[in-house]
């Protein structure tokens, strides 16, 4: 009988994840296990992949037990799940519109892109790297990737409706997939390409904004 596998356990049963955030006191505190266990599977799973590196190299990174990763999660799919929501989380602020114009608000997202590509820790994009690794579109981690692009997609249809862009539906699309492609680009040759720009800006002209 053939059985899927996963990364650890699938099932969430009733819980959902849900992001704890760190408080402050008057002196720094270190931070809870929960919270270390995000950051660390941010980090590891980035960098080396999250079939490649297994729960007890993730507890030992973060510094816990793996008996309080279990009273936390409900298994590694669950922190990869979560870490994907904290990521998402770090994007939004990208998204919002803080009074630029309609056409900044499209190129800042490739500029924020270029930054990024332009470090050398820089491997692609968290949520397409996530979901092609996973290969399992009804897995949670990869529905909240999934959710993300959506997310990207009408921010950029809002940006373009805005603008007085034509088919911005349309348009929003082919520059979620120029985003996309971009991030390869920079994954595989490093650094990033002003002919990223000069598409965006070719594309927008062609649509009236």
């Amino acid at each position: 009988m053939y059985l899927r596998t996963y990364t650890d356990r699938f099932t969430f049963g009733k819980r959902r994840p849900k992001l704890d955030l760190v408080t402050t006191a008057t002196r720094t505190r270190k931070p809870g296990a929960r919270d270390r266990l995000i950051v660390a599977a941010e980090r590891l799973f980035y960098a080396e992949g999250i079939r490649a590196v297994g729960v007890d190299r993730l507890c030992a990174e973060a510094e816990v037990s793996k008996r309080s990763l279990y009273q936390h999660f409900a298994g590694k799919d669950e922190v990869v799940t979560t870490m994907l929501q904290a990521k998402a989380a770090e994007f939004a602020v990208y998204l919002e519109h803080d009074g630029r114009s309609p056409r900044e608000r499209v190129l800042a997202i490739f500029e924020a892109l270029d930054q990024s590509a332009a470090s050398p820790d820089f491997l692609g994009c968290p949520f397409v790297g996530a979901a092609t690794e996973l290969k399992d579109r009804d897995h949670p981690a990869v529905r909240v990737a999934c959710q993300q692009k959506v997310a990207l997609t009408e921010y950029f249809a809002d940006a373009l409706r805005a603008g007085g862009a034509h088919d911005a539906d349309l348009l929003a699309t082919q520059l979620v997939l120029l985003f996309d492609g971009a991030s390869a680009y920079s994954m595989v040759r490093g650094g990033s390409t002003p002919a990223t720009r000069q598409a965006v800006e070719t594309l927008l002209n062609a649509h009236g904004m």
